[in-house]
């Protein structure tokens, strides 16, 4: 299920993952649900894409809803959903001189459904969670082959996949100075899930804590014309050491930004760096954004996202 580790948005992605107290509108179920209250119109929508390691794509998509202009607060639905592409399925075989037997290809898949809820408690401060039916699917595998004289034996099947219930929560705050925000979130609660007859696992839980700094205060700049926003973030997971993630977004003229970022410490992830389009035309808002990130050993790691606001 690590499929629920990786960064939907290129915004938050540039940004080194720093997105707990960044977040806002539909794309936030996938960080922190209560950014979800945080919508600039009624109805939101993003639509995101990640070309991943190994020929990977994941695919991410919410929507929000905030019915009588969000006083009873903002409902949520996201979707993501895993392209595994086409992989190659063996069986132990000792008959055999290379030891097993090439079966063909097999093709996994990997979903999440969430409906979320996020809700202004004051002008300063909002909660938000999500439910999610998780699951991930690798077909009938082959478990074992029994040979035979004369033929080519037979296969003992097994049918792989596990779907749960996982739950996130989230707060943030505006703090008293001027810009500055502080967010927690909580992400991938669940019960035990297990394939078949396997060792149970947990799904990669994770805690986060970050803070945001809109510098205007500090700079004097318009902000209409400059813009710039640091973000950090203290990422606890469940199934590996903490990080450090921290990253810097400039906003030129409400129109282009620009952004990097980077996540320490790290065996293999680079920096990141991204850049992105806003624009509102009559009563319709319309973004694209863009990140890179690199990888060392491996191929680097591109996003495209799109969002629009009504």
């Amino acid at each position: 299920m690590k499929f629920l580790s990786v960064s939907a948005d290129p915004r938050m992605a540039a940004l080194g993952g720093a997105a707990t107290a960044l977040g806002t509108g539909p794309g936030a179920l996938f960080y922190n649900p209560a950014g979800l209250a945080r919508v600039e119109g009624g109805v939101g929508a993003f639509l995101g894409q990640t070309t991943w390691i190994a020929d990977i794509d994941y695919n991410h998509g919410a929507v929000s809803l905030a019915p009588a202009g969000g006083r009873f607060g903002v409902v949520g639905v996201s979707v993501m959903a895993v392209d595994y592409g086409e992989l190659q399925e063996t069986v132990f075989d000792a008959s055999t001189e290379a030891g097993y037997r090439d079966l063909g290809t097999f093709k996994p898949t990997a979903y999440a459904i969430g409906l979320g809820y996020g809700r202004t408690v004051t002008d300063r401060f909002s909660v938000g969670g999500q439910v999610k039916v998780v699951g991930q699917n690798f077909g009938s595998v082959a478990t074992a082959f029994t040979p035979a004289e004369g033929g080519d034996g037979t296969y003992t099947r097994e049918d792989v996949s596990e779907s749960v219930f996982a739950y996130d929560f989230g707060v943030m705050y505006d703090t008293p100075f001027p810009g500055l925000a502080f967010a927690v979130s909580a992400r991938n609660f669940s019960q035990q899930a297990a394939f078949g007859d396997g060792e149970s696992f947990q799904l990669p839980l994770t805690l986060q804590i970050g803070a945001s700094l809109d510098t205007q205060g500090l700079t004097g700049f318009d902000p209409d014309v400059h813009r710039l926003v640091l973000a950090v973030d203290a990422e606890d997971p469940y199934d590996y050491a903490g990080q450090i993630e921290v990253g810097g977004e400039y906003t030129f003229a409400k129109t282009l930004s620009l952004r990097a970022g980077g996540v320490f410490p790290s065996d293999v992830q680079g920096v990141s760096f991204g850049a992105g389009l806003k624009q509102r035309l009559g009563g319709v808002g319309f973004g694209a954004d863009y990140s890179y990130s690199s990888f060392e050993v491996f191929d680097a790691v591109h996003r495209v996202a799109v969002r629009f606001d009504l």
